[in-house]
C-alpha cells in the first residue's frame, strides 16, 4: 500500500522512532524500515520510505514469514487488506498528532 504524508518537519530517523520502526537499510533517499509484531522477526510491518523534500512516500506491506531461499526477496507478504490499512491509518494518526495535523 502506497501513501504520501506531506510537510513532515522531522527527519526519517525521528519519524521512524516515533512510529516504532527501525531503519535496517538505506539506499540514497529511500529508507528500509521494519516494525516487529512480536519477539520473533516475523510477522512484521515493512516500509520503504522515500523522502521527497519535506514529503515522505511510504510503501507499506506486512511480511508474514522469512524468505525461503537465501538471498531471495520473495516472501509471503500482504500489500492490501484490513491489517495493512489499519497500520497505514495508525502511521497517519501518529504523525498528525506529533505535527498538530499539519502533516496530513
Amino acid at each position: 500500500m502506497d501513501f504520501t504524508i506531506k510537510n513532515i518537519k522531522q527527519n526519517i530517523v525521528s519519524v521512524a522512532r516515533e512510529l516504532g520502526y527501525v531503519i535496517i537499510d538505506t539506499n540514497g533517499n529511500t529508507y528500509n524500515l521494519v516494525r516487529k509484531l512480536n519477539y520473533d522477526n516475523y510477522p512484521r510491518f515493512h516500509i520503504y520510505a522515500k523522502q521527497q523534500g519535506s514529503d515522505f512516500v511510504f510503501s507499506l506491506h506486512l511480511d508474514q514469514k522469512k524468505p525461503i531461499y537465501q538471498g531471495a526477496h520473495a516472501h509471503n507478504g500482504e500489500y492490501f487488506g484490513p491489517v495493512v490499512e489499519t497500520e497505514a491509518d495508525r502511521i497517519r494518526d501518529v504523525i498528525a498528532r506529533s505535527h498538530n495535523d499539519e502533516a496530513i
